[in-house]
């Protein structure tokens, strides 16, 4: 069970949930990708036995950039319930953002033109109060919005 279904409160129903966007996974493919055919080339280029250890460490390490991206991606939780925002970010550490929809003040989305085109952007969360939280690289970031505004006006369930 992930972090957010396990701190429903009772009653409490999920409406729409969504994560980072794959796209935060382009950099460190592209980078592993690299970092996975260089071990080859050192090892077709210089043909001795001394290369080897250099080409494991390189393959590793690409391994390595491949997996961050994907821990990165999986660690943001974001939801809306019919009663708050929930928002998590994070394993070994965890950064959390419940806010009760009648505190929501405004949500920013702000998109590229390739954010667009692939639906992904930037949110800004802003609750009373003056707080505010950014969010990079979310997936369908105006469906999220869409979303708040939807449960902002309707009365909470007792």
């Amino acid at each position: 069970m992930d972090y957010i279904e396990s701190n429903l409160v009772p009653g409490e129903k999920m409406l729409y949930r969504t994560r980072m966007h794959w796209i935060v996974l382009l950099k460190p493919v592209l980078f592993a990708i690299v970092l996975l055919f260089l071990p080859g080339g050192l090892l077709l280029w210089w043909k001795g036995r001394e290369m080897q250890w250099p080409a494991v460490a390189l393959f590793a390490l690409g391994i390595i950039v491949i997996l961050y991206g994907s821990v990165r991606r999986n660690a943001t939780e974001m939801a809306v319930t019919d009663k708050r925002v929930i928002i998590k970010q994070g394993i070994a550490s965890r950064k959390t953002l419940e806010l009760v929809l009648a505190k929501v003040e405004s949500i920013v989305v702000s998109e590229t033109f390739m954010g667009r085109m692939l639906g992904y952007g930037t949110l800004v969360l802003r609750g009373t109060g003056g707080t505010y939280e950014t969010f990079y690289e979310i997936a369908h970031p105006s469906d999220f919005r869409n979303q708040v505004q939807g449960q902002i006006g309707k009365p909470l369930n007792p």
